[in-house]
């Protein structure tokens, strides 16, 4: 009988040992490096060992229908990665069988006689594992049935007078209730009116109140962001003090439903907390409570007690109260002075939209409380967000440990992010996500955030679902962003400008933007357009944002020698700003230049400056690939041999970085047909992350293997996605690499006609690049 996949949970067969729960292959007790692909794969052939499993039957377990993937390439290296974890190869099968054109089966020795092995791992349904109903002496008799029917009808009878009466009570409290919240009804939280003259007060209660109301799958409350927005339409400043007049009108403007006002009184050592909730329309109380702090230490436990009577008072369930009610104390923390400096973070990293300047804040929040998961988690995101991503990555670190003492909807938050940034693991990432999502239906964070994984492995019609859920849910500029970036990458050009547009329309005018206006001038050969949104980025503090963007397209026009400047002006104020890692991102991108553009000595005196500012993941993979092309086999094969030790699970590292630096490592060694082979490893994710730079050495491969009509594909794939590869300088080469794969199919005429795109692209660029005076050299033979 065929096993359910879905019942699979531990197999051993030889040495080894697949637990499907944990997700782990282990070979004599050591853990194998295998990612959840190859993972689901094995799962699907030890289902039915000895039996085919169709190419079809992974690729719809593995790419649902919509997913946005190369499927053949992708499953050659799912399956050619679990070849390797076992040991196993397609010259030599001894446990994953290849039928040619069909699919692949298990000819391994299952182990049968462990307890835990795969038969004995089917899950009875709760309806078999019952034993089976026994009928009692009394029931077998005919006089015996009548007198039982006859005392359940009077019991039957009984119930139901009793349902009728507690039915005719329930309905006249029903009419005498006041009416409460929908799940559709969103509400203000005003300032607490602190009456105690305790500083400490001020704002974090409104803060803990947030926390424990975020908890709740029914309420939403309008976030600070939209709040943000509002505040000047009234002509109130971005961080007017949200009184229970301003809340109310920022209630009617945002067709919210009720306004939830709170007071802390001190009566003696006492603390008196309220809250009060009243209709935005007619200012009607719809619920109030009341809960003491017998002291100061005890204030957020009464905050916690009033706000889930609170909810349930307001129309949530009690069940999903109790379900989704972690005490304050534990979900955040018992530390007044903590919490009041995580609300000043979130207030500098929200609404203020200033992650650098949230940074000390939280920090503080962590001195005060070590246990503080949270803040840990947020000070994460704000190092990411600054570029500084290995002490991201040590604070969501640190969240990731304490994740026990959250709520449910933070540990999304936490989990979601060490999965991205830690592990980099997007699979697991992209689950979170969703389950967010299915939990908490009303957050419109876990959608947006969803659309930038679907985006990073190249499903960007599921990144589009998902950005325009985003928007319709919530108006964040972010969002905006967000969803025009993802349709440029789609090459729809209008609907981005129409993105912007709306967004400006509702007074939003950020950084990302700009950015995004400015790719499109890019895009449009508008060079005043271009120059008008780098002066609209270019505040100070991040002057080395428009100057990286500078430099890349003044390398994208071939005027390298005005690429070098810009770029060291970038670094220098990168390192001025103390954000080395973003510094050594623009040294290792001048690196790569220089080795496309055939100047290898500078290219590896480049890559050993950014090596030297940083070994991030980013810095170091891309370093490892300038040096590759370099010629620094040794080096780029060592970089390469630690990134895949330090980044197991890492979806980038795996997916896109080491296929890549493989194949231009086997290409740097006249080893074409193996570079081609290994450069499919990248194919999965060559739109998202990897921008389709391993699309590019791919065509290379193709080009040195006489390859010329597949090369020529490869070529052409760039230049159709110009809204993806930006300015990136491979782009321009792009023109001439397709050129030169049409003269190598005879056709001179394309050629004639690429090969003038490149110069007419090139025709300011700086003459003595070594690029530059072969494509010349070639051009005039032709």
């Amino acid at each position: 009988m065929e096993t359910p996949i879905e019942h699979v949970r531990l197999v051993r067969f030889g040495p080894f040992e697949a637990n499907f729960t944990t997700g782990e292959l282990r070979k004599h007790g050591i853990r194998l490096k295998l990612q959840d692909q190859p993972l689901q794969v094995l799962k699907m052939l030890l289902a039915r060992p000895g039996q085919l499993v169709t190419r079809e039957e992974i690729r719809q377990t593995l790419w649902p229908s919509g997913t946005f993937v190369d499927f053949d390439n992708g499953l050659n290296a799912a399956v050619n990665r679990l070849r390797e974890a076992l040991g196993d190869s397609a010259e030599n099968q001894k446990l994953v069988e290849t039928l040619p054109r069909r699919g692949y089966r298990f000819i391994g020795a299952m182990d049968d006689t462990a307890p835990t092995g795969l038969r004995g791992q089917l899950t009875a349904s709760p309806q078999s594992a019952r034993p089976p109903a026994t009928v009692g002496a009394a029931d077998t008799a005919g006089s015996g049935v009548r007198r039982l029917i006859g005392k359940r009808l009077k019991v039957i009878a009984a119930a139901s007078l009793i349902i009728a009466v507690i039915g005719a009570a329930a309905y006249l409290e029903f009419r005498r209730r006041t009416p409460v919240l929908t799940a559709k009804d969103t509400i203000v939280l005003a300032d607490f009116t602190n009456s105690t003259g305790d500083p400490v007060f001020d704002g974090t209660l409104r803060q803990g109140l947030s926390v424990q109301l975020e908890q709740s799958p029914f309420l939403r409350t309008i976030s600070d962001h939209e709040i943000q927005q509002t505040l000047p339409m009234m002509g109130q400043s971005p961080d007017a003090k949200l009184t229970p007049e301003i809340a109310r009108e920022i209630c009617l403007r945002t067709g919210s439903a009720a306004v939830l006002d709170g007071s802390i009184a001190q009566i003696g050592t006492q603390y008196l907390l309220t809250l009060k909730a009243f209709s935005c329309a007619n200012g009607e109380l719809l619920a109030s409570t009341e809960a003491e702090g017998s002291d100061k230490s005890h204030v957020l436990d009464a905050l916690g007690k009033a706000t889930s009577e609170i909810r349930n008072k307001l129309g949530e369930s009690l069940s999903t109260v109790q379900k989704f009610d972690r005490p304050l104390e534990l979900a955040t923390t018992s530390s007044l002075g903590a919490l009041q400096a995580y609300s000043l973070g979130r207030k500098t990293m929200g609404v203020n939209n200033d992650s650098a300047a949230a940074v000390p804040f939280f920090q503080r929040a962590i001195r005060l409380d070590p246990n503080f998961a949270m803040a840990y988690a947020r000070l994460g995101t704000c190092y990411v967000n600054v570029g500084q991503l290995s002490l991201g990555n040590e604070s969501i670190k640190k969240a990731y440990e304490l994740r026990e003492r959250v709520s449910e909807r933070e540990k999304f938050y936490i989990e979601s992010h060490y999965y991205e940034y830690v592990t980099g693991d997007l699979e697991k990432a992209g689950r979170t996500y969703e389950l967010w999502t299915h939990v908490y239906p009303r957050d419109s964070w876990p959608h947006a955030n969803l659309g930038v994984i679907y985006s990073e492995l190249g499903q960007m019609e599921k990144a589009l679902e998902q950005f325009r859920e985003a928007v319709r849910m919530e108006d964040v500029g972010l969002y905006f962003t967000d969803l025009a970036e993802v349709y440029v990458d789609l090459n729809r050009i209008e609907e981005a400008q129409a993105t912007v547009k709306e967004a400006q329309a509702k007074n939003f005018n950020t950084y990302g933007l700009h950015l995004i206006q400015y790719l499109v001038a890019f895009l449009q050969d508008d060079a005043a357009g271009m120059t008008q949104q780098l002066s609209a980025v270019g505040e100070a503090g991040t002057e080395d944002v428009p100057l990286a963007l500078e430099a890349d397209t003044a390398a994208y026009l071939g005027r390298l020698g005005d690429a070098r400047e810009l770029s060291r002006r970038a670094v220098t104020s990168a390192e001025r700003a103390e954000e080395k890692e973003t510094a050594a991102t623009y040294e290792v991108g001048a690196a790569m230049r220089e080795a496309l553009f055939g100047n290898a000595g500078k290219a590896r005196q480049r890559a050993a400056a950014a090596l030297a500012l940083s070994r991030g993941r980013d810095v170091q993979c891309n370093a490892a690939l300038v040096l590759a092309i370099a010629g620094d086999m040794a080096q780029a094969q060592a970089l390469g041999d630690d990134l895949a030790k330090r980044f197991p699970e890492d979806t980038e590292v795996q997916f896109d970085c080491l296929p890549t630096l493989d194949g231009q490592r086997a290409l740097s060694r006249n080893d074409a047909s193996r570079a081609i082979m290994l450069l499919h490893g990248a194919a999965p994710t060559e739109m998202g992350i990897g921008r389709l730079y391993p699309v590019y050495v791919r065509g290379e491969a193709y080009l040195a293997a006489h390859k010329c009509i597949e090369a020529a594909a490869e070529f052409q794939k760039i230049l159709e996605h110009r809204g993806i590869v930006f300015n990136q300088p491979f782009g321009a080469l792009a023109h001439l690499e397709l050129g030169r794969a049409y003269a190598m199919q005879g056709n001179r005429e394309k050629a004639h006609v690429k090969y003038q795109d490149f110069l007419a692209l090139w025709k300011d660029a700086d003459p003595d690049l070594p690029i530059l005076k072969q494509a010349k050299a070639e051009y005039a033979k032709l």
